[in-house]
C-alpha cells in the first residue's frame, strides 16, 4: 500500500530540514486525540539513529521503533523496525522552491500484518493518514512560518 502527501511551507530549506532533525518536534506533529511519547531518541537525529516511541490513542498504546536512513538537507527515510506494520518505509523529502519556500513531500510504503487484530489496527492507521498529514501540514506551517 502507498500514501503520498505534499505541501509547501514558507520557510527556507535549511530551517525545514533542521526542524525535522529534532526528535522533540515529532510529538508536536501528532494530532490529538493521538499522542507520541518519546522513549529513546537523540536530541538531534542523524543517519543510522533509531527513535523509540509510543503512539497512544485513548487506551491503545503501540510501541514503534524507527531506523533513520540518509538524513540530509534533502530529507531522510524512516524504516519501522518494531511497530504495527509488517513493513513501513517513510520517505521525507525537502525541496527548495525558492529562498523562502520549501516543498515537503512524504511518501509511505507499507504492508499490513496478517493477524486480524494487527490487520485492523494497521488498516485503521492507514485510513487516518490523510488526517494525520493534514494536521502535520497545518502544524509545520504554524511552527515555521
Amino acid at each position: 500500500m502507498k500514501f503520498k502527501h505534499r505541501f509547501t511551507v514558507k520557510a527556507p530549506l535549511m530551517r525545514v530540514a533542521e526542524f525535522h532533525s529534532r526528535s522533540a518536534n515529532m510529538p508536536k506533529l501528532t494530532p490529538p486525540p493521538m499522542s507520541t511519547q518519546l522513549l529513546n531518541a537523540p536530541e538531534v537525529l542523524k543517519g543510522g539513529d533509531t527513535m523509540d516511541f509510543n503512539l497512544k490513542l485513548a487506551p491503545i498504546k503501540i510501541r514503534w521503533v524507527a531506523h533513520l536512513e540518509s538524513l540530509s538537507l534533502q530529507g531522510f527515510t524512516d524504516r519501522q523496525l518494531i511497530g504495527p506494520y509488517k513493513e513501513w518505509i517513510h520517505q521525507h523529502r525537502f525541496i527548495s522552491v525558492d529562498e523562502t519556500t520549501t516543498l515537503v513531500l512524504d511518501e509511505i510504503e507499507l504492508r499490513l500484518r496478517k493477524p486480524p487484530l494487527w490487520w485492523m489496527v494497521g488498516m485503521g492507521m492507514y485510513l487516518s493518514l490523510p488526517i494525520l498529514f493534514t494536521f502535520r501540514k497545518w502544524k509545520t506551517r504554524r511552527l515555521l512560518e
